[in-house]
């Protein structure tokens, strides 16, 4: 269970910085060119998604790379990661694989209770 843990939680965060990447990148643009009518507008909160599109995928890569030895820290820091991506840009087409894979290796993380056999 635990190199199931790691293995989505690495893989949920290459995804999320992705996603990161193009929404921070997002709001960047928006507030150099300004907003484009029927195109694209300012998101309500800049700090918000810029902050979580940074943090979450460390959270979760961070937290993969600890479920081998921390399953436990491993496990709440994939957790905070798929919350603070379903809570900054929701769940949607290019937002459910990071979620759901963050989600489920801290649930797998959390629930290993010994070390995996060798």
């Amino acid at each position: 269970m635990r190199n199931a843990a790691l293995t989505l939680g690495v893989i949920g965060g290459i995804i999320g910085m992705i996603v990161g990447f193009f929404s921070f990148g997002y709001v960047e643009f928006v507030r150099w060119f300004g907003e484009i009518e029927d195109l694209a507008h300012q998101v309500d909160n800049e700090a918000l998604i810029q902050g979580v599109s940074l943090f979450a995928p460390l959270l979760a890569i961070a937290g993969g790379a600890m479920a081998r030895s921390e399953a436990a820290v491993g496990g709440v820091l994939m957790l905070a990661s798929a919350a603070g991506m379903y809570w900054a840009f929701g769940f949607g087409a290019f937002t459910m694989f990071p979620i759901a894979m963050c989600g489920l290796g801290g649930v797998l993380a959390l629930a290993a209770r010994r070390p995996d056999p060798a």
